[in-house]
């Protein structure tokens, strides 16, 4: 399994919608780490929206300084999306600094695993010296792929009416 981590472009228009299209096939309507690829229909102001929150002086007032990579396989295959968040907001405090999904036909082969060390990567790159990751408790592929990668247990929080817990991965 080779992957690397691609800033989107508007290339992978295509791509990004058959990923997209997956995910709601699967009855999975949200796409954690897309930066609301779930929730835009337009791919072009996606793409827009994404490129603008990579810089402080363009970030939507509403977000924080991200980065979104595509995580794609040796034959350049859409096989996961994942954000670095460079910073935590009121909001984000208890979802972290990042988030990833793993499309649906491409599950359990290890991507969501190697897609998180490569962002940690990215993340010392930014300076930062620590990932927080806020995971639902039934979500234990993730807790397992955080896990992998150095997480910790740190607390718990409520969201919606379900539990679910905070992780750090210091670096």
């Amino acid at each position: 399994m080779d992957i690397r981590l691609v800033r989107p472009e508007i290339k992978h228009k295509e791509a990004a919608l058959l990923f997209k299209k997956e995910f709601i096939d699967n009855g999975t309507p949200i796409i954690n780490g897309s930066e609301m690829l779930d929730n835009i229909d337009s791919y072009e102001e996606w793409l827009e929206s994404v490129t603008a929150n990579m810089s402080s002086e363009t970030v939507n007032p509403s977000w924080v300084v991200t980065d979104t990579f595509f995580a794609v396989d040796e034959n350049d295959n859409i096989v996961g999306i994942i954000d670095l968040r460079h910073e935590l907001n009121d909001f984000l405090k208890d979802f972290g600094n990042c988030g990833y999904s793993v499309r649906p036909s491409e599950r359990r082969k290890g991507y969501a695993t190697r897609m998180l060390a490569l962002n940690i990567e990215v993340a010392k790159e930014a300076g930062l010296e620590s990932l927080q990751l806020g995971v639902e408790r039934d979500n234990e592929p993730s807790i397992r792929t955080i896990l992998k990668n150095g997480g910790k247990y740190e607390r718990s929080f409520e969201f919606e009416g379900e539990m679910a817990d905070i992780y750090r991965i210091n670096f």
